[in-house]
């Protein structure tokens, strides 16, 4: 059974990865095919939404990086983790949680949560 952290850094991977290619071999490696993501601002089903979803989000901060914030916890096929997104060596602006179903080791369902972003963006 792979660890919550290594999942949780595979999923951080593909929102980090802007090369448009391997960025959706990221996402068939650690997406199922009926996947979903939901967080207050989107939502997608799907690989193909899920690339679109962070490419967007990509083009909207485009020198900001993801990287986890403290421990990934995995309970069964559940994980939850959180992250920081903001620019290189910066304080991270956003901030938020997500909560994962799994089926085996890929990400099934993705729900977000944003704990911290300011009024800005």
């Amino acid at each position: 059974m792979t660890d919550a952290t290594t999942i949780a850094e595979r999923y951080i991977a593909v929102w980090n990865e802007t090369d448009a290619t391997r960025r959706r071999a990221l996402i068939t490696e650690a997406w199922t095919e009926s996947c979903t993501y939901i967080d207050p601002l989107m939502s997608g089903n799907g690989r193909e939404q899920i690339d679109a979803l962070v490419a967007a989000v990509q083009d909207r901060f485009p020198d900001f990086r993801f990287k986890l914030s403290g421990s990934a916890d995995r309970h069964g096929d559940n994980i939850r983790f959180s992250w920081d997104l903001g620019p290189e060596g910066s304080e991270p602006l956003v901030k938020g949680t997500d909560f994962a179903i799994l089926d085996g080791e890929r990400l099934k369902a993705v729900h977000g949560f944003i704990d911290q972003m300011p009024a800005a963006a």
